[in-house]
């Protein structure tokens, strides 16, 4: 049974488009378990095979066996790739790039897809596929604590840090700590808006950090250790701005910005969950209650 589908949905799905690179919720997505058609379900791709491409949009070099269906664009450069049970529009198949050893690169939109964890598609029949996943991006000083107690939250299926709200294309680690590039350390988050809402998340961010510092975090001092609220839809937005009108009217001079979330570059993977790899807790991030 096919699903009703929203207008970008209906835009990539039915009309062919495509969405703007880097703005898919999967694009950099790393969660364990399998993609699935989003108008009709249907199994299309394993974690185990995504693959970061640096083209903005997801990657895989090989898919479920008979999910896929190959056709040949009407002017012959192109290879369009299609869910094989309902004809969905998923994106192109390019091969001969050398990206993995499967020599192969389906480039998927994000909005023809959905993730199903992998506890939910293993060992427990009765669990119900995330249909519905959400982006949150905040920067709130240091990207390692931020992330550290945010993927701690039921409802959180996928944190990665990275640097977001700059000048340059492919900021290293080095470009931003020169304070020259208008990037923030930021946490972008994937979530299950049915098990968790943003306003909760955006309640979290403002507790783990001070949201009164301009241009620094506690120890951390310059404007890519800045708080920043970076949203994805209006209704982000609106909620952001509504928690920052009640912290104001308690006393607190919120320096907090509230912008909207453009590209979004994952940081090296030393810095992904660090203070897991570490085995620490987060020396310059506690929670504050303020709400």
């Amino acid at each position: 049974m096919k699903k009703p589908l929203t207008d970008l949905e209906k835009f990539v799905i039915i009309d062919k488009g495509t969405e703007r690179p880097f703005t898919g919720e999967y694009t950099d997505f790393k969660g364990r378990g399998t993609y699935a058609c989003r108008q009709c379900g249907a199994s299309l791709y394993r974690s185990e095979d995504k693959f970061d491409s640096g083209c903005g949009w997801p990657s895989f070099d090989d898919e479920m066996p008979g999910a896929v269906k190959r056709t040949v664009d009407a002017d012959g450069r192109r290879t369009e790739i299609s869910c094989a049970k309902c004809g969905g529009h998923l994106g192109h198949v390019f091969a001969g790039e050398g990206f993995t050893p499967k020599n192969t690169r389906h480039c998927v939109n994000s909005a023809s897809m959905v993730f199903v964890p992998e506890q939910a598609a293993h060992g427990n029949d009765t669990a119900a596929p995330v249909t519905n996943t959400e982006t949150a991006i905040f920067a709130g000083g240091c990207f390692w604590g931020v992330e550290y107690l945010m993927q701690k939250t039921p409802g959180v299926l996928s944190t990665d840090v990275g640097y977001t709200g700059g000048r340059t294309a492919n900021p290293t680690y080095r470009d931003v700590c020169s304070g020259t590039t208008g990037y923030a350390e930021a946490v972008r988050i994937a979530f299950d808006p049915s098990a968790v809402g943003f306003e909760t998340l955006a309640k979290l961010f403002f507790e783990i950090h001070d949201p009164t510092q301009v241009g620094r975090q506690g120890p951390d001092v310059g404007d890519q250790y800045r708080s920043e609220v970076f949203y994805t839809t209006l209704q982000q937005k609106a909620v952001a701005e509504k928690l920052i009108d009640i912290l104001r009217k308690k006393g607190y001079k919120v320096a907090t910005k509230v912008t909207l979330a453009t590209a979004f570059y994952p940081a090296e993977d030393f810095h992904q969950d660090y203070y897991d790899h570490k085995g620490t807790q987060p020396y310059c991030h506690a929670r504050v209650k303020r709400f």
